[in-house]
């Protein structure tokens, strides 16, 4: 069988993409230079000499300098070329023009969703059980797992399920950002247009007080909450006690959330988040730009697409920023960038410590690399939002959200905003779910399909060993995001995950 041919993104890049590797001894390039090692698929290899210090191109753009003499042909990676200063001499808008024209024409589409009372529309009807702090975590998983196994949801065919949603601080916080945050991830889930009812569960001495909820409902003059539900352990009575009252509101409530009926709903009001997760060096060419394929139709359908995870734009931010619908938008997204320099910095910490092992193993050299190949699941089209970590998207077409890299984290922000569901590429493979709102997986290479199927959704692999258009390859994620929107389980949804996914970011000191 014949070998694929080396991958040259850009006329200008220094560096070939091996998509099937190399044996030592090889000439991949036919450039008269042997391989003194093997090389990994998805992994680079020199197009010319660089001289140490040279800049590495891939994408067209700086990926990092060589540490080292690099000859022509050589591997490329970890061991000679490292992070290096990317430019920040932003042309805020520049591309403005060509990425309105990027916004495709579409026909309108719908699927079957829930229609709620105050005209949100979800594509999951879920009762929530939602802690406001650590502590009443072990009631919350009691209580869910005593429920679900009594079968009590086979009497209620229009309940997606009870998902209990527990984290690990509301308590010991400094700050006020720390506040903030918790409290618009905890309001945003409790709110969330997959959700048929909440029930807040507290302690009852906790620093993120059940009375901040309540302000939040008797402030709420949308009403995306139509009753206020919560329990404390401290007033019920203890654990037992508290379990066995989870229990009897849920019993309560199960009727009227039942009541829930699909119907058909506009393709525009769909928040969809966008996210990768061990990525490798074929990321950046199959699944990540096929979903900026999917991205562009989206806005092309008035929806919107999240793009987040700021450490990995981190050196391809300028991407953005040129197609930012103005100066505002811009600013906020550079502003958010210069608060992560900062972060990291008096942490002790680097953004190019984000590329991990496994990334690296995958071909990924630096967090400029990473970050060129992430940003290609934003697509094409104006950069028309930037928001705050779990603040709630309001605007149709690719926005973006500030938050941390790391996959649970970022998922809860994302879907705190009101996504309603998230979509996954992964090239390594992730055992990554969400609730309430379900994930989409796609691999990135036909091997990873292969060896995880009961994992993923979608391959991409076939966009290099087929020749499927990264066109129509967008065309079948939206189309997959279109059949789960109208109630079609996920493989993650089929494998229970997203309850221990729910992680919200937790900021400054710990006290």
């Amino acid at each position: 069988m014949t070998k694929p041919a080396p991958i040259i993104l850009n006329p200008a890049d220094t560096i070939a993409i091996l998509p099937a590797g190399a044996k030592a001894g090889d000439d991949p390039l036919g450039l008269g230079a042997s391989l003194s090692s093997n090389v990994f698929p998805g992994h680079k290899v020199a197009r010319k000499d660089h001289k140490k210090g040279d800049a590495i191109i891939k994408f067209g753009q700086i990926i990092g300098r060589a540490t080292a003499d690099i000859a022509a042909g050589d591997h490329v990676h970890s061991h000679n070329c490292a992070f290096s200063e990317h430019g920040q001499d932003y042309e805020v808008g520049c591309d403005l023009e060509a990425a309105k024209a990027a916004i495709p024409q579409m026909e309108g589409r719908s699927f079957m969703g829930y229609r709620r009372s105050n005209g949100r529309v979800g594509t999951r009807n879920y009762i929530a059980l939602l802690a406001t702090v650590n502590c009443s975590a072990t009631v919350i998983k009691h209580a869910t797992q005593e429920l679900l196994a009594s079968g009590v949801l086979d009497d209620y065919e229009n309940v997606d399920g009870i998902v209990g949603l527990t984290h690990g601080t509301g308590c010991g916080m400094s700050g006020k950002k720390s506040f903030e945050v918790l409290e618009r991830v905890l309001w945003g889930y409790a709110t969330h247009p997959n959700v048929g009812a909440t029930v807040f569960v507290g302690l009852g001495c906790e620093m993120m007080e059940m009375a901040r909820m309540q302000s939040r409902f008797d402030a709420d003059n949308q009403n995306t909450l139509d009753h206020f539900n919560s329990l404390a352990i401290q007033e019920v009575g203890g654990t037992r006690k508290t379990i066995d009252a989870i229990k009897a509101k849920v019993l309560a409530l199960l009727p009227e959330v039942n009541k829930a009926q699909r119907e058909p709903c506009p393709a525009s009001e769909l928040k969809i988040a966008l996210q990768c997760g061990g990525s490798d060096g074929f990321s950046g060419i199959t699944a990540n730009p096929a979903l900026g394929k999917t991205a562009d139709m989206l806005a092309g359908l008035g929806a919107s697409a999240i793009l987040s995870e700021t450490p990995e734009i981190y050196g391809a931010e300028q991407l953005l920023l040129r197609r930012a619908a103005n100066q505002e938008i811009a600013d906020k997204l550079i502003s958010q960038i210069k608060w992560w320099e900062h972060y990291v910095d008096v942490n002790d910490g680097s953004l190019d410590n984000n590329p991990s092992p496994g990334n690296k193993a995958g071909g990924l050299t630096t967090i400029l690399e990473k970050s060129l190949g992430a940003t290609a699941k934003s697509g094409s089209t104006p950069l028309t939002a930037v928001y705050d970590y779990g603040e709630q998207v309001t605007e149709p077409g690719f926005v973006y959200m500030d938050t941390p890299g790391y996959d649970p984290v970022c998922a809860t922000g994302q879907i705190a905003g009101g996504a309603h569901m998230v979509v996954f590429t992964t090239g390594r493979g992730s055992a990554f779910g969400s609730k309430p709102a379900p994930t989409i997986k796609i691999a990135t290479n036909d091997r990873l399909f292969e060896t995880m199927p009961d994992d993923m959704d979608i391959n991409c692999g076939d966009v290099l060993s087929k020749g499927v258009s990264l066109e129509d390859k967008g065309r079948e994620i939206l189309e997959q995001i279109l059949a789960v929107a109208s109630g079609e389980k996920t493989k993650s949804e089929l494998l229970g995950l997203g309850e221990y996914e729910f992680v919200p970011w937790q900021i400054g000191a710990v006290m």
